[in-house]
């Protein structure tokens, strides 16, 4: 039977309209969302009822064939990287070493860093302490240091694998997850740099210091300084800077030279090593060791697989809603719903690459989540342009980037990061977190527009 585009297009409004329903305003969890949405997609679009079935798990298993091993060993990673003090130990050596005056700039390069194996909204709750720290010893605004801290931990939790989400939509688009941290972690440099000039003024705006006679945060009894803050942290036994980064730097270091050899061509048994040792698989597995016998060498074997399982629960979620972000994706595909969308688009002055983009912002705004936002655009998107002219990689950074926008109400890091700087006033929490996470959004569009033009 001939299916006609318009039908095919009902089916995906009414599949998308379904989908944030659902998320918004029932009970139903967004990885069922996604499934209904995407059994809705293809049978209104024209699919047979069997073949949607048989589309649906496809796609849900060919998504996670790719990623989900990486991101289950991932979240064990950060949750070692996490309990063993290897965060903390990370945060104030960049501080040592880049000096007074230079504290916002420390903060949003720790949160760069860390953020990439742990997640966004546990990082902040570790290293607040450290923000306390810095305000009481030099003065400086807790509010300004908190929002470097905080969109440092944004532009690489947003962009960069092996963080679950980036991680997820590289599986989507089946893009080298190499390319993709090397891109994500460029493209990040510039939230970062706009992140800092906006907290310095927001810190001149709003400037708080801690105290014990009136905030309603969680803070420790006593206000530390700065150097008080170091001897406790030294009385903790925390591992080695060294160590502490060793686990996350030998998997990128693996995945980076395994997307060296292969872009230059080499076909030999060095090749073939280091495709072997710098998949993400493999290299991840390296790092999760390193994490295991440099970091918990003095835990009990039973200490250690508790704490991995824990990083484990965490991953659940982002599974599912991964899979079935897939499944939605392969029901476009097999539909014709994405070919006909990217043959109306391509003759449209629009560039490609800010399809998911767009679609990413669109659900960001609508229902909060980051990750959910970049893997329902990345679904939607990728069968789309996959016959337009368009780098993949930069679309699967544009999913990425598109789910920064405006943090509010609906999003759980802006109450984390605003209730952990203690402020109460909705104008001042907009402030504090929705207009730098716009700003980190705005950076980007140019940035990806830029990029674009000249590499894609």
């Amino acid at each position: 039977m001939e299916v006609s585009g318009t039908q095919m297009i009902i089916g995906l409004l009414i599949g998308v309209f379904i989908l944030i329903f659902l998320v918004l305003k029932t009970k139903i969890h967004a990885f069922v969302a996604l499934l209904i949405a995407a059994s809705i997609t293809g049978l209104v679009g024209g699919m047979a009822p069997s073949d949607v079935i048989d589309t649906i798990t496809a796609g849900f298993g060919s998504t996670l064939s790719t990623i989900g091993i990486v991101i289950g060993l991932g979240v064990m990673m950060g949750r070692i990287l996490e309990v063993s003090g290897a965060a903390e130990r990370m945060a104030y050596s960049f501080i040592k070493w880049l000096g007074r005056r230079k504290e916002e700039w420390a903060m949003a390069l720790t949160g760069y860093v860390v953020s990439i194996p742990i997640f966004v909204d546990s990082a902040f709750v570790i290293l607040m302490p450290l923000v306390k720290a810095l305000s009481t010893k030099t003065g400086k605004s807790v509010i300004g240091l908190g929002v470097a801290l905080g969109i440092g931990l944004t532009a690489t939790h947003h962009i960069v694998p092996p963080t679950p989400g980036p991680l997820g939509v590289a599986g989507i688009f089946g893009v080298d997850v190499g390319m993709m941290m090397l891109w994500g972690l460029l493209f990040g440099i510039p939230i970062l740099i706009s992140g800092v000039f906006y907290a310095r003024w927001i810190g001149k705006k709003i400037h708080q210091l801690p105290s014990e006679d009136g905030l309603d945060y969680v803070r420790p009894e006593k206000t530390l300084n700065l150097d008080e803050y170091y001897e406790l942290q030294e009385s903790k036994d925390l591992p080695s800077f060294g160590i502490s980064v060793a686990p996350l730097v030998v998997p990128i270091l693996l995945i980076f030279a395994n997307t060296t050899v292969g872009a230059i061509g080499l076909e030999n048994g060095f090749a073939e090593y280091m495709a072997f040792f710098g998949s993400p698989v493999i290299a991840v597995t390296i790092g999760l060791i390193i994490a295991i016998y440099g970091l918990f060498g003095k835990v009990t074997q039973q200490d250690a697989m508790d704490r991995m399982e824990e990083g484990i629960k965490t991953a659940g979620i982002i599974l599912l809603v991964t899979g079935a972000g897939g499944a939605l994706g392969e029901v476009l595909r097999e539909s014709g719903s994405g070919d006909y969308i990217g043959e109306q688009i391509a003759e449209t002055a629009l560039p490609a690459v800010l399809i998911p983009f767009f679609i990413a912002t669109i659900v960001r705004l609508i229902q909060g989540s980051g990750t959910v936002a970049m893997i329902t655009a990345a679904s939607i998107a990728a069968p789309i342009i996959a016959n337009m002219e368009v780098n993949m990689v930069f679309a699967a950074i544009a999913a990425t980037l598109g789910s920064t926008i405006f943090s509010y109400f609906n999003d759980s890091l802006f109450w984390v990061v605003n209730r952990m700087l203690g402020i109460k006033n909705v104008k001042e929490q907009i402030l504090v977190w929705s207009i730098p996470t716009t700003i980190a959004w705005g950076v980007s569009l140019v940035m990806l527009l830029i990029v674009n033009g000249l590499f894609g």
